[in-house]
């Protein structure tokens, strides 16, 4: 191991090595610099990443060459092996980065040791590097590991206010607005499939947002589940702070709603599988409420989710968007089996980003942001409500979800 050719002395800038009881994957190295302005010692660690991630990078390295060797002899070259091409150059600079950034640091870290007049210069390279090889260390992970079934989908996201009343029903708006915010600021395609208001004009009782930019779920999909606000309703008189929360699902988007698709759609399932209900719209609407058969019900019978549309007033509309809701939910839920039978078969238990507890809280009082499942803490409750900082908050999760993924990949191996 390069740790090795280090001989530490008694006072040294080390802390420690460890290896992780139950992490695989990486093998940590914490270091102490110290600020020779005020003689602290600041901790600063960096993780090199397993051999055996490594190695799977080096025969993509070779795979690569292979292609570029067919691709400059000539050889019939054709649009799956040119997207393949460009996946492996991507994995291959990435993984070139990411050993650059790593020799760079022992570099410095060797420097500290051995120079002492050069010693303020290199702790002060090694902090602004330490981050930078991290974030490239994260995504050289991500793109070596197997890509979500569901990665290049567009996304559709259901909002419900769980418990907490009308200040719920308030949250959940938050979220919706959130969302479309950060369609907005990535300049995505979205709009509201079906929003149903609370009467009083507070909040929402649900919302389907879609947002149809190919690969949005695989970004998203880590927002699904139980949202926790803590904050002080405008209506309370006393000044307390309530806790109130909100369900957020993420579903992969499985087509259009074009006249072809949902035909083509209702084609897929066998005869008697999907039980189609129509109806006349029912709540506020105006002449167009309770005039025409046009709110759908379908229900998949072998599953039983039922998926009730009445937004639009064509007949043919609302089915459109029923089906599509219909397959995105049996495609979640089928894949979410299939996650439950791999582990049973591993017989182990793995941490998944999907748990039904609360994932994430937004404390209004000290302005902070917490998702619990990872750890990572903002404090910028407007940045992330108007969907500007929510990024930082996922890529946290990206990062996570990644090192857990390899961890599991190394046990299996």
């Amino acid at each position: 191991m390069w740790l090795s050719k280090f001989q530490l002395p008694s006072r040294s800038i080390f802390k420690g090595i460890f290896l992780r009881p139950k992490s695989p994957l990486l093998v940590r190295l914490t270091s102490t610099a110290v600020n020779s302005k005020n003689n602290e010692n600041i901790p600063m660690q960096f993780s090199e990443l397993s051999p055996l991630l490594t190695k799977q990078a080096e025969i993509h390295e070779a795979e690569l060459k292979e292609l570029d060797n067919d691709l400059s002899s000539g050889m019939h070259f054709d649009v799956n092996k040119q997207k393949h091409h460009a996946k492996l150059s991507a994995l291959t600079d990435t993984f070139a980065e990411y050993k650059e950034k790593l020799n760079g640091l022992k570099g410095l870290l060797e420097m500290i040791v051995s120079d002492p007049s050069l010693k303020a210069e290199a702790e002060h390279e090694y902090m602004e590097l330490v981050p930078e090889y991290e974030a490239t260390s994260s995504r050289l992970v991500n793109k070596l590991l197997p890509p979500h079934p569901f990665a290049e989908k567009p996304s559709l996201l259901e909002l419900r206010p769980g418990v907490g009343g009308i200040e719920a029903m308030i949250f959940a708006q938050n979220l919706l607005d959130m969302y479309i915010g950060y369609a907005t600021n990535k300049k995505w395609k979205y709009r509201i499939i079906s929003k149903n208001e609370n009467e009083s004009g507070s909040g929402i009782i649900d919302a389907i947002l879609s947002i149809e930019e190919p690969g949005s779920y695989d970004r998203l999909r880590f927002e699904a589940g139980v949202h926790r606000v803590q904050r002080i309703p405008s209506t309370e008189t006393k000044g307390r702070t309530h806790t109130s929360t909100a369900a957020v699902i993420v579903l992969p988007q499985m087509g259009d709603e074009s006249a072809k698709s949902i035909d083509a759609y209702e084609r897929t399932f066998k005869p008697g599988e999907i039980r189609i209900d129509i109806m006349r719209a029912s709540g506020k609407g105006g002449q167009h409420v309770n005039t025409t058969d046009s709110a759908v019900r379908l229900t998949h019978i072998p599953s039983g989710i039922v998926v009730s549309m009445q937004d639009e007033r064509s007949q043919h509309k609302n089915k459109a968007k029923a089906f599509t809701i219909l397959r995105a939910r049996l495609a979640e839920k089928e894949r979410l089996e299939k996650e439950k039978q791999e582990r049973n078969a591993r017989k182990s238990q793995v941490s998944s980003t999907n748990r039904s507890d609360k994932i994430r809280t937004y404390n209004f009082p000290q302005n902070r942001i917490t998702d619990h499942r990872c750890g990572f803490t903002l404090l910028d409750l407007p940045g992330v409500l108007s969907g500007e900082r929510l990024d930082e908050v996922i890529e946290a999760m990206v990062k996570y979800d990644g090192n857990e993924r390899a961890k599991e990949l190394l046990r299996s191996n």
